[in-house]
């Protein structure tokens, strides 16, 4: 059975594809993009398998 780890990462608008391109050089997957605590933030939430 296949085991993953998780992680919320905080997005700001200007550096979105910064963010997420090192993050997924590290092996997570984007899972799901929602509004952050106020409108210029967003959240990503990733996922990826445990080793």
């Amino acid at each position: 059975m296949t085991k993953w780890e998780y992680a919320t990462v905080p997005l700001l608008v200007h550096a979105t594809k910064q963010i997420l391109d090192t993050w997924g050089e590290d092996g997570w997957e984007l899972v799901q993009v929602v509004p952050g605590p106020n409108p210029e933030q967003l959240v990503a939430y990733l996922k990826r398998e445990k080793q």
